[in-house]
Formats: C-alpha cells, sequence, structure tokens
C-alpha cells in the first residue's frame, strides 16, 4: 500500500521541477539569445515480486513480476535551437546565424554568450553594458593587418580618438605626352605626396621627350630649401607605335625622398594609363595613396566579424575581428545567469576562431537573436503537467482512503 504512496509523491515532485522549468522558460521568452530547457523522466528502481522462469518441459516460461517505485527527473536539457533573428538598427548590435558564441571576459575569467547587445564603453571597448564584460577578438596591427593566430584580447574601437595617416607608396598618372613634330618643350606635372607623419610635399614630375616615342622624366621637390630625391636607376618610358606605354616602363623604379623629422617616402611611378598621341600634353596625377592625418569617425562589422573603420581623411581599414567560440557539445553547457554560459567537463574546450569557420556560424549585424522558447510548447506542456500533477494528488488520496479502509477493520 505504501509503495503507491510513494510512488505518486515521487511523480508530484517530479512534476513540480518540470513546471519550474516551463515557468522558468516562459519568464525569458523576451530575454535575448536565451536557450528554453526541457525535463526528461525516467522511471524508478522497480520491486521484483516475482522472477522470471524459463521454459521446462511443455510448459512456457513465465514473466517477471515488478512493481515500480515511481518516476524521477532523468535530465534538464538545454535546446541549442537557432532563435529568431530581431532586426534592431544599431551597428553594435550582433547576433549569430549558426552555433557559435561570443568570447566574454572580464579581467579574470572568460566565458560565453548568445547575446550581442553591445555598446561602447567609456574606455570605447565594445562591452555588454548591463555586465561590463568585454567583447574579445584579434586588433590590428598600425598597417590593418589582423593575426588571429595570437591569444585573443578586448575588442576597442576608439571613435573620434584614433589618428591615423598613410606614406605615399603609390603615384598613378593619366592624360597624353603630345606625338607633336618636332618636339615641344617638356611638361611638367605637380604632384601631392605625404610623409609618414601625414605631411604634404609639392613635387614636379618633368617629362622630356628624348626620341621617337622616347621620354625621360624626372622628381624634383618644389620646397625651399628643395628636399632630396634620389631616382632609380631607369627613368625612361616608352611609347609603341599605337601611343601606348609599353608594358617594361610602364612602373618606375622607386623615388626616395629624404623628409627631415620624418621616415623617407619611397614610392613609384605608374603610367599604364598614358598614351603618346595627337594633341596637347595633358598627363596628370589622377590618384596617389598617401593621406594626412584622420581621425575614426566610424565603424561597420562583417559578418566575418572584421571591424572596419572610417576616418575622416577617407582612409578606410580594418580595426580588428571578432572571436567566436565553439563547443563540441553546447547542451552540457553551464548557465551561469546574464545570459552567460561556462565550460564543463563534458561540454569540450571552447575552440576560438573567425566567424565563417570551423562551425562557428556567422555574424549578422544590427540584429539580435531572439529567445527560442515557443509558447505555444510552453503552455500545452505546462496543461499536461498540471493535469499529470493532478493525477499523482488523485493517487495519493486513493491510497490514503484505502489506508484509511484498512484501519477501520478493527471496528
Amino acid at each position: 500500500m505504501l509503495r503507491s504512496l510513494f510512488s505518486a509523491i515521487s511523480g508530484m515532485r517530479s512534476k513540480q521541477t518540470k513546471l519550474d522549468v516551463i515557468a522558468n522558460n516562459i519568464s525569458n521568452v523576451n530575454t535575448t539569445g536565451f536557450k528554453g530547457s526541457r525535463v526528461r523522466f525516467h522511471d524508478m528502481l522497480s520491486q521484483t515480486i516475482r522472477s522470471a522462469s524459463a521454459p521446462v518441459g511443455g510448459r512456457a516460461g513465465t514473466n517477471p513480476a515488478q512493481v515500480g517505485l515511481g518516476v524521477a527527473v532523468g535530465g534538464i536539457d538545454t535546446s541549442h535551437i537557432q532563435g529568431a533573428l530581431q532586426a534592431t538598427g544599431r551597428i553594435s548590435d550582433l547576433a549569430i546565424q549558426g552555433s557559435g558564441f561570443f568570447v566574454m571576459a572580464d579581467g579574470r575569467r572568460t566565458i560565453f554568450t548568445r547575446d550581442g547587445a553591445f555598446s561602447l564603453s567609456l574606455a570605447r571597448e565594445l562591452v555588454n553594458s548591463a555586465t561590463g564584460f568585454r567583447v574579445q577578438g584579434w586588433m590590428a596591427d598600425a598597417v590593418g593587418n589582423i593575426s588571429t593566430a595570437a591569444p585573443p584580447t578586448a575588442m576597442q574601437i576608439p571613435l573620434g580618438e584614433s589618428v591615423i595617416t598613410q606614406p605615399t607608396t603609390r603615384v598613378e598618372f593619366s592624360g597624353n605626352l603630345t606625338n607633336s613634330v618636332p618636339p615641344v618643350p617638356p611638361h611638367v606635372s605637380t604632384v601631392t605626396v605625404f610623409d609618414s607623419k601625414g605631411e604634404a610635399h609639392q613635387l614636379n614630375v618633368t617629362f622630356t621627350r628624348s626620341a621617337m616615342n622616347t621620354w625621360s622624366y624626372a622628381v624634383t621637390s618644389t620646397a625651399t630649401p628643395p628636399l632630396s630625391v634620389t631616382p632609380p636607376a631607369a627613368t625612361t618610358l616608352s611609347f609603341d607605335t599605337s601611343g601606348a606605354v609599353t608594358p617594361a616602363t610602364a612602373t618606375s623604379g622607386t623615388f626616395t625622398v629624404v623628409v627631415p623629422g620624418a621616415a623617407n617616402i619611397a614610392f613609384r611611378l605608374h603610367f599604364g594609363s598614358m598614351t603618346q598621341v595627337a594633341g596637347a600634353s595633358s598627363a596628370v596625377m589622377r590618384f596617389q595613396d598617401g593621406y594626412a592625418p584622420g581621425e575614426l569617425l566610424s565603424f561597420i562589422i562583417g559578418r566575418g566579424g572584421v571591424i572596419t573603420g572610417t576616418y575622416s581623411n577617407g582612409l578606410v581599414r580594418d580595426i580588428g575581428q571578432v572571436a567566436l567560440a565553439y563547443f563540441g557539445n553546447p547542451e552540457a553547457l553551464l548557465k551561469e545567469g546574464g545570459n552567460f554560459y561556462s565550460v564543463s567537463p563534458n561540454s569540450g574546450e571552447p575552440l576560438v576562431g573567425v566567424a565563417g569557420a570551423g562551425g562557428r556560424g556567422s555574424i549578422e549585424v544590427g540584429m539580435l537573436e531572439m529567445s527560442n522558447v515557443d509558447l505555444a510548447t510552453e503552455f500545452t506542456e505546462m496543461i499536461s503537467t498540471n493535469r499529470a500533477f493532478q493525477a499523482n494528488a488523485r493517487t495519493v488520496s486513493t491510497s490514503d482512503e484505502m489506508l484509511q479502509e484498512l484501519i477501520q477493520l478493527k471496528r
């Protein structure tokens, strides 16, 4: 008689645990990146009333007779099904389309999250503003190169603070050098180049026809006193019979300009777009790759997690790259609160790398991942759990009535 009581009680306890999980799922239906849980049950040890017997002679065997002793919670699983993405329009809001996790740190420990509601801190670091944890990734070097081989660090986006320059290394010309006969005086074109500190310097490029279809060129400084300019070994420009530049002379050697207080400017001249046809000489500089000083005005984040900054001088350069982590068994991660997870012995170690590789998924910008809780399913489970709890409670009442009848047998 007592077995039914204890079985019913175990059922009531288990259903209470399931209701706790359902209530937590429902309460987090609007939590960014939340992953719902489910409860699995298994039956408890069964008491054997009669063992099974084997067939003997012409008699068949008998099955065992066992009475179960109730139910227990077999496990509480976290469902890592992808949640729907919601557009927010904030360039610092990120969502992961796939199985990855953002890597976060507070200087003492590293944890992981699917919640990409990030902001810039006072120190211009990309952070979770609700907890202060900093997003981890790799910062670019002075020329925009990103090395993901190093350990991830905090991501800093110094809007309005970072000032960069770029020295000139390439000067491109376009236009025409006249094909008139007899030869005309030299054609002079003024170009602007930048040193390592972003200072602009004016140079004259003088073209002089030395033979039919052949021109020489020289670079001189217009400063007072003039800067020293070291030319390459060959400074000859040749054209074919159609007036196009011959490939062998389309790019000059390296010119070196000595700038006091700054690194020497080393650049090449590119003439591939020039012609030598009838008409006046019009060769001019159409492009050079140097920049004056500029501060960081804005940034964008790509699907691969690369943060690209736009500067006031027009320069666009990579600032860093957000790291993602992949786990072999994400369901085994420990929930830490605050939408964070930590490593457990059964989750496997985090495989930290870039988005779009290693199963980490891609990063969607201006979006957040919504909770994957389905309210219809949760309410259905709540109803069935309530009925199961009521049924177990009725079992307790019925067992109590039977015990009462047994006690009254003595009267």
